[in-house]
């Protein structure tokens, strides 16, 4: 009896905080996959006709995610008191959210998007090369091993696509740099703004980046659109659940989840996102060829390598920012 008592108590258990971090992993993987396919439906609703530009799109994400943060900004504002570090979480909030929201959705406009999400993985795998070209940080031969593995299914992703090839590899790139964008941002974060707290950064970010969101739309004629006929409410709604859960809320969680968990188990959510992308590919009759498959599971073999833990002079902190 006592036996079983000592065996019962030896056997590891899940901890209610446990439970709360799968949760918010959970979350965010299904939060970020279905980010892609919520820009397919602010561009071209749910019959395939086009509703919004992808600056239209792009632009109702950021001003969203900016008008719910708005109201906690003025804090956030008062707790950053030097003018320097705001520039930087301006810079910030431009190489992370802005810049990559549009060039996302330009993206779409001619690749799928399962396709765009299976691309978003290369994210960890920029933000180690920045580190390594530009703030010089020192990375074992395993992890440069991880960043050409993932790189060589990037190059796969590209070699059969369905319709115009050349036109779609074009468009992709926009993709993909908006990936490279990422990786500037995390390190820039690293080196510039980890005295500030994540969620200050994110407000004011966000905030900042409102009044050009609204700028764009009045420049691109959005207000002039019948937004009350269907499929541009469909759009709009779209375009903005994008913005509020995609881009606000999903940034909040993944901080609170770094803070509860630390850096790796948040980084990944990377292995996560491209699949829930693929699967609402799948729902909404998106063509997939094996190769795509392929190439995703060598670009997230190279994004497992390239985070193992290896001894160097200076650590790298390969957490994904969306």
């Amino acid at each position: 009896m006592q036996n079983d008592t000592q065996q019962k108590q030896d056997q590891p258990t899940v901890s209610n905080s446990q439970i709360i971090n799968w949760v918010i992993f959970v979350a965010l993987c299904l939060i970020w996959g279905s980010s892609f396919v919520l820009m397919k439906l602010g561009l071209y609703g749910t019959d395939g006709t086009p509703v919004l530009s992808a600056y239209q799109v792009a632009a109702i994400r950021m001003l969203s995610s900016g008008l719910v943060l708005f109201p906690f900004a003025f804090r956030a504002y008062k707790r950053v008191r030097s003018a320097g570090i705001r520039w930087y979480i301006l810079l910030s909030g431009l190489l992370g959210s802005f810049f990559p929201a549009f060039l996302f959705c330009i993206a779409e406009t001619h690749i799928a998007s399962s396709l765009a999400g299976a691309i978003n993985a290369m994210t960890p795998l920029f933000v180690l090369l920045v580190a390594t070209v530009v703030y010089g940080s020192k990375i074992p031969l395993m992890k440069w091993i991880g960043i050409l593995l993932g790189f060589t299914g990037c190059v796969l992703l590209f070699l059969r696509q369905p319709g115009d090839g050349n036109q779609q590899i074009f468009y992709a790139l926009f993709a993909v740099l908006a990936t490279a964008l990422y990786g500037f941002n995390v390190n820039m974060v690293k080196h510039k703004l980890l005295h500030v707290s994540s969620v200050d950064i994110a407000t004011l970010a966000f905030a900042f980046l409102t009044l050009p969101s609204l700028l764009v739309l009045v420049v691109t004629g959005y207000f002039s659109y019948p937004l009350l006929q269907s499929q541009f409410v469909l759009a709009t709604a779209a375009s903005a659940v994008l913005g509020i859960f995609g881009t606000a809320i999903a940034s909040i969680l993944f901080y609170v989840l770094v803070k509860r968990a630390g850096i790796v188990f948040p980084s990944l959510v990377t292995y996560g996102i491209p699949f829930v992308a693929i699967g609402w590919g799948i729902f909404y009759g998106e063509k997939i060829v094996w190769l795509q498959v392929l190439a995703l599971m060598v670009i997230l073999a190279g994004v497992y390598i390239a985070n193992l833990r290896f001894p160097a002079k200076k650590k790298c902190d390969t957490t994904l920012l969306t």
